[in-house]
């Protein structure tokens, strides 16, 4: 890497990038790690970029991978910036590093939002502080939902996570010129991301691209095909065409958005109906993930940081009104949870217990996450003997009415982003700057040594957890909970209380 004048300059393998130098930093942007997947390789896997002349100008984000918004009640939560342009198979690198024999440390981030939506352009993940710290931080984009996703006869499965394959050969390949080391390269996501490396975990593909592993409130997980399926075929009957990746290749890309924003009105995850999703698949997974990695040695020697928030289902069920319907139904609520998470009347009864005055809604809640997110990441974290796995709980309540410790919560706690102005959209005003040292601290010390500074779980006691009374925040007082009004009017509340309600579909 070279500065020219202000501006850093990087080879990769395709030509040369220039980036900015921003605080002392570089920092490039929009850097392409595969062809732009348009006309016959839109469904097709990701290809590699074509070579350029000359410097190719990386200032600014490239284009996000085509998607449809969040329903404005999480809009109004969730940053999710839209950058136009085909090229959305790129990714950005912040780094501290001057030269390719500086060799540190590297954290690759792929991003959540349900495998629909998400970018690695949201203001959250800006990655300043990773590299303040030390460490080269890649933030990349994948393509989302049909796009990725979508199952059909004459394509190939799971593309989406065949672009973050490609994505992680491309730091294997180039990131020492940006000062990093290829063979010291932890990824981290967070949800979907997290899902996503619990397959790459098990990925015959990605075997040897990455040395440790941050599962945030994501497990490893795939889907029956026939539960991903009737997702293009209900697609499909809006569009009039065939259900095949060569008719809906022929589809302008605005309309097939709009089929696509239809059948995710119907699709509800959380319940276990249709959604676009990863599946078996004999090239990209050929076991289930959580099989291949807890129980068949996929990763043995792989280190796992995993873990949760205390109260995941909030950021599901409470923007859209579904907790003060569940606590309605009572009892109701409860027993179809219980029958959803396969858990008997004793384990509902212990888990009460454990929980004195829990609310219906927040039972259904922690059953519902239970199933797929805590059990199975302490299977994960339990079976694993040949390399440490430690486990995390995330407690601090957001200042917002309602939300809790919720899902993605932790986010702008994890990159130091307290400032920016999107991570207290969901956060609230005044959130402890003090929990964002110390959890972030804790990620950059587990990229750098393998530990995050407490001891490796031996499949039983507690997760180690971050927040508590010390770190309640006025808007956070109510407790674990999360149900005070407290918490002042600012920005974020004032787009809370704007958005219209969502009904759950």
């Amino acid at each position: 890497m070279s500065a020219a004048g202000a501006r850093p300059r990087a080879m990769t393998r395709h030509g040369v990038v220039e980036g900015r130098a921003e605080g002392g930093l570089s920092v490039f942007r929009g850097i392409p790690y595969a062809a732009p997947p348009v006309g016959a390789l839109r469904f097709a896997a990701p290809r590699p970029p074509g070579a350029w002349d000359g410097v190719r100008d990386a200032g600014t984000y490239g284009p996000t991978a085509p998607k449809v918004p969040y329903p404005q009640r999480f809009a109004a939560l969730l940053a999710d910036p839209e950058v136009p342009g085909d090229d959305c198979l790129n990714l950005n690198v912040w780094t501290p590093g001057a030269s390719a024999a500086e060799r540190l440390p590297v954290m690759v981030w792929l991003h959540g939002g349900a495998l629909t939506r998400g970018s690695g352009a949201v203001p959250v993940y800006d990655g300043s502080a990773f590299a303040r710290d030390g460490v080269v931080l890649v933030t990349a984009n994948y393509r989302l939902g049909v796009l990725g996703y979508g199952l059909f006869p004459d394509a190939p499965a799971n593309r989406g996570l065949l672009d973050q394959i490609a994505a992680l050969e491309w730091v294997r390949d180039n990131i020492a010129e940006f000062g990093g080391d290829p063979d010291r390269v932890t990824v981290f996501g967070e949800s979907a991301g997290a899902i996503s490396i619990g397959a790459l975990l098990a990925a015959p593909r990605a075997a040897g691209l990455f040395a440790q592993a941050v599962l945030q409130s994501g497990a490893p997980e795939v889907y029956p095909r026939d539960r991903v399926r009737p997702m293009v075929r209900r697609m499909a009957s809006l569009l009039k065409v065939p259900a095949t990746a060569a008719a809906f290749a022929a589809v302008e890309p605005e309309a097939l958005l709009a089929a696509q924003a239809a059948v995710l009105r119907r699709s509800s995850p959380l319940l276990g109906g249709p959604a676009f999703f990863l599946v078996p698949d004999p090239d990209t997974l050929p076991e289930h993930p959580l099989d291949a990695v807890a129980d068949g040695g996929a990763a043995r020697e792989i280190p796992l940081l995993v873990g949760w928030t205390a109260q995941e289902h909030r950021l599901w069920l409470a923007p859209s009104g579904a907790m003060r319907l569940f606590d309605q139904l009572g009892p109701l609520a409860v027993a179809l949870a219980r029958h959803r998470s396969g858990k008997d009347r004793l384990a509902v009864r212990e888990l009460r217990e454990t929980l004195p005055g829990v609310s219906p809604a927040d039972l259904v809640g922690r059953l519902l996450t239970d199933q797929l997110l805590r059990d199975p990441l302490r299977r994960l974290a339990g079976a694993r003997r040949a390399a440490p796995s430690y486990l995390y709980e995330f407690a601090w309540p957001s200042g917002l009415p309602g939300l809790g410790a919720c899902h993605a919560l932790e986010l702008g706690f994890v990159f130091d982003t307290l400032g920016v102005a999107e991570t207290a959209w969901l956060a609230g005003p005044d959130a402890p700057q003090a929990l964002a040292d110390e959890m972030h601290a804790a990620w950059v010390r587990f990229a750098v040594t393998g530990s995050p500074g407490w001891d490796p779980w031996d499949g039983s006691g507690p997760p180690k957890v971050f927040g508590g009374p010390e770190h309640e925040s006025a808007g956070g007082a109510d407790g674990a909970d999360g149900m005070g009004e407290a918490g002042g009017a600012g920005e974020a509340r004032a787009r809370r209380e704007a958005a219209t309600p969502l009904v759950l579909p």
